[in-house]
């Protein structure tokens, strides 16, 4: 049936249809010079964008966003990825309690996570409230559960010990024969770690306001300090930050393949 056949193309096409269309709305709202009570904008300009990228403000907080998730995900890798092997290589009896350990960032609501963290990290001897370390911290409590699920998915397919075998037995050390060895065989899940986690810290915005706000302003406390100005240049902001995350994750993709 002709019909039938179609039927999963246009399903799929109005599904992406709709996603894209609140970004296409703002997409023109953000090149219209002036759209006020008729359909179409009077006209189109690209002063929003001028703007923005001339902003020096705009310009620090993307450059903070960037330099704060950077550093997290760089963090996160580095304990993760080691734990990860350690525990499929030699304790393979611990994955399921990590599996009910890395539910604990979700289960609890960042609102009172902050809460807790503002009683701790105030004062005293770690004043960390209002520093970068300690959105480190937790964007790294954000982005582990991501990357440690994807990775055991691939480790539990892996034939690590057969794989660790063969190159001992070649004449590679341990730590030799698992960088070169078995993290090449996990670069698609790390790279997919990657994409979903930088997306997801990008746009973090109750730990950045509460435990940071304008003392480290980042992108989006940025984009919510620029709520009362005009909706052009916050819906160029928006797009701005889309692009970006896409044109990264472009680059990332076309560097893994």
């Amino acid at each position: 049936m002709p019909i039938a056949r179609h039927w999963p193309k246009a399903v799929l096409g109005s599904l992406m249809g709709l996603l894209l269309l609140p970004i296409f709305a703002t997409l023109v709202y953000s090149l219209s010079s002036h759209w006020g009570a008729t359909i179409l904008p009077d006209g189109f300009s690209l002063n929003w964008y001028l703007q923005l990228w001339a902003e020096p403000r705009f310009l620090a907080a993307l450059g903070r966003s960037l330099l704060v998730c950077g550093g997290s995900l760089l963090l996160t890798y580095l304990v993760v990825v080691p734990a990860a092997f350690v525990i499929f290589y030699r304790y393979p009896q611990l994955d399921k309690p990590m599996g009910l350990l890395i539910l604990l960032p979700f289960a609890m609501p960042p609102v009172v996570a902050s809460v807790g963290l503002l009683s701790l990290y105030a004062g005293g001897a770690l004043p960390l409230v209002g520093t970068p370390w300690i959105l480190l911290g937790c964007y790294f409590s954000l982005a582990l559960p991501l990357l440690y699920r994807a990775l055991a998915n691939r480790l539990s397919r892996l034939a690590l010990h057969d794989l660790m075998a063969a190159a001992q037995l070649l004449g590679a050390s341990a730590p030799k024969a698992f960088w070169l060895v078995i993290l090449p065989s996990l670069r698609k899940s790390l790279f997919s770690a990657l994409f979903l986690s930088f997306s997801f810290l990008m746009g973090e915005f109750v730990f950045a306001n509460l435990l940071v706000g304008t003392r480290f302003e980042t992108l989006q406390i940025y984009l919510y300090n620029m709520r009362a100005t005009s909706g052009h240049y916050t819906s160029a902001l928006v797009i701005s930050y889309f692009l970006i995350t896409l044109l990264l994750t472009w680059l990332a993709s076309r560097f893994n393949r």
